[in-house]
């Protein structure tokens, strides 16, 4: 039995783009299961910001009630003493704060690898259309 070595061009056509819409389905899902994945990420993260502040403020409470007694052990006024510990109170949560923004950055939740697969798509499709 002899085997067809050559294809016509609508043939050829029809595979090239049944196997377009394979890549395409599969950088769907790509990018389906990557973003998922991120989702996870920003959720874990905005979960901890939440446990850092619920358990932060008790904690800080009680440290800046002794901050707050030593200063005033050490001569500060009252109010001076106050204002001290609550700066610093609220330069360690802004610190807290912007590392948790930190983790939500856009660079961070970017889904790179389907981007990546998409690229080289691309490159392949091109090459296929040659």
């Amino acid at each position: 039995m002899a085997l067809r070595t050559t294809r016509s061009i609508p043939e050829l056509a029809s595979d090239a783009i049944g196997q377009l819409a394979k890549l395409i389905g599969n950088e769907f899902d790509l990018a389906r299961a990557e973003l998922s994945h991120k989702a996870g990420l920003a959720g874990k993260a905005m979960g901890l910001i939440g446990a850092g502040a619920i358990i932060l403020a008790p904690g800080l409470v009680l440290l800046l009630f002794a901050g707050a007694s030593a200063l005033m052990r050490a001569g500060f006024s009252d109010p001076v003493a106050y204002l001290i510990t609550g700066g610093v109170a609220t330069v360690i949560a802004f610190v807290l704060i912007s590392v948790g923004i930190g983790s939500l950055s856009g660079d961070a939740l970017k889904p790179k690898m389907t981007l990546e697969q998409i690229e080289q798509d691309k490159l392949a499709a091109r090459e296929m259309v040659r």
